[in-house]
């Protein structure tokens, strides 16, 4: 049994199996997610587990270059524009797009985790970059 990181099996096997620029979402419970997306389900019941509290432990684990994020989210939800705010101040590169455009970008990923997040636009797309 692991010790330290993330336990959750499917979500330690999609960043293991990360390559440089390929991405993942965390998402609210109520974005969509494309069918032909590997589906991460961590809610359990609204609010829990909180977006905030998957990104943070995501973060711990996953070397990220870049996120994107709803623009709609600066002045819906200014928890994840403050969040955003303290990456981008961290070193990520943050964008910002429409969230029609973000759930087109959601095809691409390698695997949404939805979690129990009820607030709105709390998602977010993460680019892995790379350790050396």
């Amino acid at each position: 049994m692991k010790k330290h990181g993330i336990l959750n099996s499917d979500i330690a096997r999609v960043l293991a199996q990360l390559g440089h620029t390929d991405s993942i979402v965390i998402a609210d419970c109520g974005l969509p997610i494309p069918d032909h997306v590997e589906r991460i389900d961590l809610a359990l019941k609204l609010g829990q587990p909180s977006f905030f509290d998957a990104l943070h432990e995501i973060l711990s684990d996953m070397q990220v270059e870049r996120a994107v994020i709803a623009s709609e989210s600066l002045a819906l939800n200014p928890a994840v524009a403050s969040k955003a705010e303290e990456m981008s101040a961290s070193g990520i590169h943050i964008d910002f797009v429409s969230h029609e455009e973000f759930k087109q970008l959601c095809h691409s990923a390698k695997a949404v985790i939805r979690t129990g997040e009820a607030s709105p636009y709390a998602n977010i797309i993460l680019h892995s970059g790379v350790i050396f």
